[in-house]
């Protein structure tokens, strides 16, 4: 399966929208917009961080210019064993297998055991269990 993605302009970005910085797919956390100058186009300001790994990125553009909006899809998994820090899932319709990493301790995601039913998300190589269901 190939990774989707599509484009939209810099400047409609807002708190919540999903963004690719560096190939990664960051969550927008907040926008800053600058006024245009004497001899330059208004920039937008994005914060945001990594929705697998929680890591804090920036990017800086013009509200014109177009960013990459990757369509990340949810899936529905049965846990299949837990491997110290691994929890290996196993999708309902595809039956593929997945290794993701245990949820945080501090996270809402109650302790996981076999046989539990979660929602996940992929994005390339990237996996992350969202919820238990």
């Amino acid at each position: 399966m190939v990774d989707e993605k599509k484009f939209e302009g810099a400047g409609s970005l807002k708190p919540g929208h999903l963004v690719l910085i560096d190939g990664e797919v960051c969550q927008v956390r907040g926008v800053e917009k600058s006024k245009p100058g004497k001899h330059g186009a208004a920039k937008v300001r994005v914060t945001a961080f990594n929705i697998f790994t929680g890591q804090k990125r920036g990017l800086l553009k013009g509200t014109d210019a177009e960013v990459e909006v990757p369509i990340v899809p949810k899936g529905d998994a049965t846990v299949v064993a837990i491997l110290g820090e691994i929890i290996q899932i196993m999708d309902i319709i595809t039956y593929e297998t997945y290794d993701a990493p245990k949820p945080a301790a501090d996270s809402e995601i109650p302790v996981l055991k076999s046989g539990d039913g979660v929602e996940y998300q992929k994005y390339g190589t990237a996996i992350k269990i969202v919820r238990k269901r």
